[in-house]
């Protein structure tokens, strides 16, 4: 069973004997929180000396007129590999929206050339997505998961998604928890006010507005701090709104940050917030445990596969910008809880979330893949 696969992999059964093609909507450098994981991987790969390769199947976000193309030059890799390195495992990438629509194209040609593939789920919301489809659209994509070699989610509510609106058949099915580097200890600053960071697109799913709301509440204005939020989105829209609250001198907006520069960040943070509505795992979440930072999140997505609420973390509920001015303050004016939540986030990454192990279990689903009969192109 590819469950039991991916969880119990060993160090000594791993043998790098397969290549890997990833594709990703927007690549490693303009993928978000899927193009850095998937940075993140191919980078500790070459450390272990197997080949994993990044197709871009979409482009910038900004440069929407690319994408068609960008699809076209994915397929042709894809036959392209299929003659060369016929048994390359293609790793397919998948939110929903317009990813779901190109990867219908891309899954197809997989499945008409014969290819080993994999379908990897990162979404928010993919069950809301796929209710609001056509049936004609909803019937494609189950055919296209069930069609797949093996399935990833991210957390149990993926997998319940997949298994119950989907169909996938269970023993396709896995779940990884996503993955960071090691940064390394976190270096505990004093005599500094605490720093609390925000990473992620700027919008109003990710808690934004709430979270400006948040730092300007009286219990906020008592206490000395400073605000990094780093990320994409309406950048200036949310600048504008941080002065009218008078932020301007305490929150810091540098627009989005390349990994080198966000774990920067991290390593002189001392508190991470994502009051997110809607997540899959936020790859921000598990950046502030391996930095051993305070998290102050919400309970969306895999968020409660990942944190214990008041010993690797803090929950708030979502939308409420007293509770989370709340949880901040504490931290802010607290710094033994401060210690405590960090020495405690810090040992649970090093525990569960490692590359090593996500790695491990990896090159472990993809020999299972690879040794399994390859189907023959397709007449279709």
């Amino acid at each position: 069973m590819l469950m039991k696969v991916l969880m119990d992999g060993h160090p000594s059964e791993v043998r790098n004997t397969t290549s890997v093609r990833h594709y990703v909507p927007g690549g490693c450098e303009n993928g978000g929180g899927i193009g850095r994981l998937i940075g993140y991987l191919t980078s500790a790969a070459k450390e272990g000396g197997t080949e994993h390769a990044v197709t871009d199947t979409r482009g910038p976000r900004w440069s929407a007129a690319s994408s068609p193309l960008r699809l076209l030059v994915a397929i042709l890799t894809m036959a392209k590999d299929r003659v060369v390195d016929p048994k390359r495992i293609h790793h397919i990438h998948v939110a929903g929206r317009g990813s779901t629509s190109r990867k219908l194209i891309l899954t197809e040609a997989a499945h008409l050339l014969g290819c080993f593939h994999i379908l990897h789920l990162h979404d928010y919301d993919y069950a809301g997505d796929f209710a609001a489809r056509s049936p004609r659209q909803q019937s494609l994509i189950r055919r296209m998961f069930q069609r797949a070699d093996c399935v990833v989610a991210l957390g149990e509510r993926d997998r319940a998604t997949l298994a119950t609106r989907l169909g996938v058949d269970e023993r396709r099915l896995v779940i990884a928890h996503n993955c960071v580097p090691d940064p390394g200890a976190h270096n505990t600053r004093t005599g500094e006010p605490p720093l609390i960071i925000f990473l992620g697109r700027l919008s109003e799913r990710k808690g934004v507005p709430e979270l400006l709301l948040a730092l300007s509440h009286p219990l906020m204005k008592k206490l000395r701090w400073r605000a990094v939020l780093a990320g994409d989105g309406p950048v200036e829209d949310y600048r504008r709104q941080a002065a009218d609250m008078g932020l301007s001198s305490l929150v810091e907006m540098p627009g989005w940050l390349g990994a080198d520069e966000a774990r920067a960040l991290c390593a002189r943070a001392d508190i991470l917030v994502l009051p997110s509505h809607a997540e899959g795992l936020a790859m921000a979440v598990l950046e502030g445990l391996s930095h051993g930072l305070a998290v102050v999140t919400t309970r969306v997505g895999a968020h409660e596969e990942v944190i214990s609420d008041g010993e690797t973390g803090v929950f708030v509920p979502v939308g409420d910008k007293d509770a989370l001015a709340a949880a901040l303050a504490r931290l802010v004016a607290d710094p033994d809880v401060r210690s405590r939540l960090s020495t405690r986030a810090r040992a649970h990454y090093l525990n569960h979330f490692s590359m090593k192990a996500y790695m491990r279990s990896m090159e472990k689903l993809y020999e299972t893949i690879s040794a399994q009969p390859q189907a023959k192109v397709s007449a279709q």
